[in-house]
């Protein structure tokens, strides 16, 4: 069976994916963030023609199920951006929903995600999980274990939201040991924040892809050392597990609006990597890298 990487307008050679963005949202809600959601597809369209504009070609949304994914809107997005976009079916922490509808769909978490990847005219072809901080409360090991689920289904990727990049040994743990994913089938996100090279290298050992992501957040302190902790990465062998995304997720931090949003990663992080760790390194993050991360042998399920 030959890998694909499924975008929004159907299935790809991975390498099309090319010029990637690995972690980023164009709709997103939550009741942690009121007055702050990204429902606005002229300021999605905006932010995605900056990107292709610096040659960005592809787009991961991490906006996972019951968060205002607008799945419906984003072929129309990507039509007239020319970008792909991957998006992502899952669920995050309990915080960001509504108790009932959070009931409603534990009756059958597994088929949710399955049903958001294989059917309908939009299908999402990323599971996007998320842990608690330090540790899997009872809400993360159910979402884990129905994300295993349905990625045994369908092959789908598996992103991990690491809460303050926090927890990283457990879940893998539990993926791959409890659960019996594949560790490259898994994306730990925002390890920056929990800038520990000693974890990053034994996560990257194990197999798993390390996301470094948020140059968006202003309230990260740990931006500074991006550079240092990918460098570390790539000196220990592992530059062919990273990837970096943008992570906005408001609209104060497009960069359409006062933030640096998606183009920063193209015309300050990409040239930065090329002048201080090699264009072989920035080639693999950006292009590469995402290529085999979000690709994928689909099962019909």
């Amino acid at each position: 069976m030959t890998a694909t990487a499924r975008t929004v307008l159907g299935d790809i050679a991975p390498a099309e994916l090319g010029l990637t963005n690995a972690h980023d949202h164009l709709f997103i809600s939550s009741p942690q963030l009121p007055g702050q959601e990204l429902d606005d597809p002229d300021a999605a369209l905006g932010e995605l023609h900056s990107f292709a504009a610096l040659g960005g070609q592809a787009v991961i949304q991490w906006t996972p199920w019951g968060m205002g994914q607008r799945l419906e809107e984003l072929p129309e997005l990507s039509r007239r951006s020319g970008v792909h976009i991957v998006a992502a079916t899952g669920m995050h922490q309990a915080k960001h929903y509504d108790p009932d509808e959070l009931a409603r769909a534990y009756t059958d978490l597994a088929a949710v995600f399955v049903q958001q990847l294989t059917s309908g005219p939009v299908r999402a072809g990323l599971i996007k999980i998320a842990g608690a901080f330090h540790h899997l409360d009872t809400h993360a090991r159910y979402v884990l274990a129905a994300a295993a689920e349905a990625h045994h289904a369908t092959g789908a990727p598996i992103g991990v939201h690491l809460e303050a990049g926090t927890a990283a040994a457990a879940v893998l743990g539990e993926l791959t040991v409890t659960r019996g994913v594949a560790p490259d089938r898994i994306i730990l996100g925002h390890l920056h924040r929990f800038p520990d090279s000693a974890v990053h290298r034994q996560v990257a050992a194990a197999g798993a892809f390390v996301g470094f992501e948020g140059p968006s957040r202003a309230h990260h302190a740990t931006d500074w050392r991006l550079l240092e902790i990918i460098g570390a990465l790539v000196d220990a062998g592992y530059g062919d597990r990273i990837l970096l995304g943008g992570d906005t997720v408001t609209p104060s931090a497009r960069s359409t609006a006062d933030g640096p949003g998606m183009p920063y990663l193209l015309h300050t992080l990409r040239p930065r990597i090329e002048r201080e760790l090699g264009s072989d390194v920035a080639a693999a993050i950006f292009t590469a890298n995402p290529a085999r991360a979000f690709a994928a042998e689909w099962s019909a399920a």
